[in-house]
C-alpha cells in the first residue's frame, strides 16, 4: 500500500499556473522546490506542476504517476524482477530531497516511486 500519490506534468508558466491552482481552484501549495511545485488535492492526494523550459516532449513523459512510499527498495525489486521497464536503481535526488527511481507501465509513460527525505504532508 501506498502512503500518497501525486501526478506530476509539465507547465509553460509556473506563475501563471500558481494562479489558477491556488487562486482560482483553492489548492493549498504544500511545497514549492522552485521549478516544482506541488498542491493538495485531497488527502493523500497531490499534483504537482513543473516547469517545462525545453521543447515539446514526446507524449509518453508529459506525465508522471508518482507514488510516495518509504518501501523504494523494495518496490524496485518487484518491478525490476517482474519484468517491468525500469531507468536504473533506486538513487537520491539533492536538489528537489528525495529517494526515487521511474519505471514505464504498459503503455509508456513513467511511474516514479519515490520517497521525501524531508518532512512532506
Amino acid at each position: 500500500m501506498f502512503d500518497s500519490h501525486i501526478l506530476f506534468f509539465p507547465v509553460a508558466d509556473l506563475s501563471r499556473s500558481y494562479q489558477f491552482y491556488h487562486h482560482i481552484l483553492g489548492l493549498k501549495l504544500v511545497l514549492d522546490q522552485g521549478g516544482i511545485q506541488i498542491y493538495q488535492v485531497a488527502p493523500g492526494a497531490f499534483v504537482g506542476l513543473c516547469q517545462h523550459e525545453q521543447g515539446p516532449l514526446a507524449p509518453d513523459d508529459r506525465l508522471i504517476l508518482t507514488l510516495v512510499t518509504h518501501e523504494v527498495d523494495p518496490w524496485y525489486e518487484r518491478l525490476a524482477t517482474g519484468g517491468v521497464s525500469v531507468d536504473a536503481p533506486p538513487r537520491e535526488n539533492p536538489r528537489y530531497q528525495i529517494y526515487h527511481f521511474f519505471a514505464r507501465d504498459p503503455d509508456g509513460y513513467r511511474v516514479e516511486i519515490q520517497r521525501f527525505l524531508h518532512p512532506f504532508p
